[in-house]
């Protein structure tokens, strides 16, 4: 028996701690810990609640925009203007946060998972004239081989041709990425931390130049997602089927939804591009925010910390015992649930969206699988090329909806007391911020964030968090070297940031192996 210690775990944004007691080459047991306190929900009380929509967007450098969404939405409703919100500032906050994705799944699948599968080295004998492989080359010969390695090694199984192929789609993603960025810019000013968003609508209204700019930017993206993102993804699940069967999980669906198509005050009925939905057991629902619950039982904080968000604490206990991690373990009527692009897709092909179904259908057929095959490392990373695929053409249809000249804000006072929730999805799944105001102030506000869900440690019933539950029963070939723990892990593009460490049982350090 062993003991396998991922800590950091890298090419993540944050930090994680992965542990896995391994035995006869099966995971027995897992551990996940969030092993960073971040303190956004103390530091909030008893400032402007306008604050609350700059300072949330700097909990994550990678998908602020969801935050900037998830503010303006908590504010919105806290404020009185839900439903005043004209919709040039419904469009924009879709388009914005819709760039947002774009470049966040471009950069998880090239920058961070790619390289769990793609022999960069490969293009050490590359013998051709593409400038962009001819750097990759010198790169590599230069010695400065950061950040392909270090890494591990001993399972790459795409052939030469398809490796250098992919590592020319690597550098050829950053441009797409940054392409996003400058997608985003044209509403949201810049990127990160954009300022597009503010409680009642959008800062910045449209303009034809604006229009045909976002456009022009974004069908070059969705051309990259059809001819490379997508082909790729099904290149990578060819060589590496067993992957499709790998990394299963909980198998219990969270999706907020996300891109407004109306403005409801009832979330469980707001018309969403994609869709609101909970499938827990097998069964469909809608899901409710009223029905979340945070527990805290192996959570570094005091136990008077668990509840409904709307209800909840933030006292930081870190010598308590029991615990191992600053995440909380948030559950849905009591039920561990996956959030997430793969979330998102299951609730809009179980709703019966037929956009996502034929998206869907068309790679399965192309690889020959079964629907069951996406609930998987591979169903993860396939899911996101699709939504790359339908954002890129639905924010063409979003700038072409805008009318110039037309109103794209509200006024937003602050009241002397309120409440309000904003419940979204961004790249990583369910987002939700909470807000109560007392004398024009902040008075309370609680984040539950997409990795709070997937990361999640056990909680007072005993039950893991979805990424621990996907690492149960994996085998691992070489505990030397647990690329299977890795890819599964990275699959879930968990926002926390790493080496790795391996004991024995007795928990005697027996090495430590820097991986990229």
């Amino acid at each position: 028996m062993a003991k396998v210690v991922i800590d950091p775990m890298s090419r993540i944004e944050g930090h994680l701690k992965v542990e896995a007691v391994v035995e006869g080459g099966v995971v027995k047991e897992s551990a996940v810990s969030g092993t960073l306190f971040r303190g956004f929900e103390i530091f909030l009380r008893g400032r402007d609640p306008w604050d609350a929509q700059r300072l949330t967007e700097r909990v994550c450098g990678v998908c602020p925009a969801v935050h900037g969404m998830a503010a303006a939405q908590n504010l919105d409703r806290a404020l009185g203007v839900t439903e005043k919100v004209p919709p040039n500032g419904r469009l924009i906050r879709n388009i914005i946060l819709a760039c947002n994705y774009l470049q966040s799944h471009i950069l998880h699948f090239y920058a961070l998972a790619a390289l769990d599968f793609v022999d960069v080295t490969a293009v050490a004998d590359y013998a051709g004239n593409d400038p962009d492989l001819l750097a990759v080359k010198r790169f590599l010969a230069s010695g400065a081989l950061a950040p392909f390695v270090p890494r591990y090694e001993g399972d790459y199984r795409l052939d030469k041709k398809q490796n250098i192929e992919l590592t020319r789609h690597y550098i050829q993603a950053l441009r797409m990425r940054a392409l996003a960025h400058e997608a985003l810019a044209v509403f949201g000013g810049k990127m990160p931390h954009d300022v597009g968003m503010v409680p009642g609508g959008v800062i910045c209204g449209p303009t034809t130049d604006k229009i045909m700019s976002i456009i022009a930017k974004v069908r070059a993206i969705g051309e990259f997602a059809e001819n490379v993102y997508i082909p790729d993804v099904i290149a990578v699940a060819r060589a590496y089927p067993d992957y499709a069967s790998i990394g299963k999980g909980v198998e219990n669906y969270l999706a907020w939804g996300v891109f407004d198509e109306d403005l409801d005050p009832d979330l469980t009925r707001r018309k969403r591009y994609f869709p609101n939905g909970v499938i827990i057991d097998g069964k469909l629902g809608k899901a409710d925010p009223e029905k979340v619950f945070e527990d805290v039982k192996h959570s570094w904080y005091a136990d008077d910390c668990a509840g409904a968000p709307a209800e909840a604490q933030t006292i930081p206990l870190p010598e308590k015992n029991g615990a191992y991690s600053w995440l909380k373990s948030p559950r849905y009527d009591n039920a561990v649930c996956e959030v997430g692009p793969l979330a998102r897709t299951m609730v809009a092909y179980r709703s019966g969206d037929e956009a996502c179904r034929a998206e869907v259908d068309r790679l399965l057929s192309a690889l020959g699988a079964k629907a069951d095959a996406l609930k998987s490392v591979l169903g993860r990373h396939a899911a996101r090329a699709i939504e790359v695929k339908r954002l890129a053409g639905k924010i063409v249809k979003w700038a072409l909806s805008l009318k110039p000249g037309e109103p794209f804000c509200v006024e937003a006072p602050v009241p002397d007391s309120g409440v309000g929730y904003g419940c979204v999805d961004g790249p990583r799944g369910a987002l939700g911020h909470w807000i109560e105001i007392s004398e024009k102030k902040i008075a309370r506000y609680q984040l539950v964030v997409p990795t709070t869900w997937n990361a999640s440690p056990r909680d007072s019933q005993g039950r893991p968090g979805p990424m621990e539950q996907a690492l149960m029963g994996i085998r691992v070939k070489d505990v030397d070297n647990p690329f299977e723990l890795a890819r599964i892990v990275r699959s879930y593009d968990p926002c926390l940031a790493c080496s790795v460490h391996v004991l024995d049982a007795h928990r005697n350090l027996k090495g430590a192996i820097r991986i990229a």
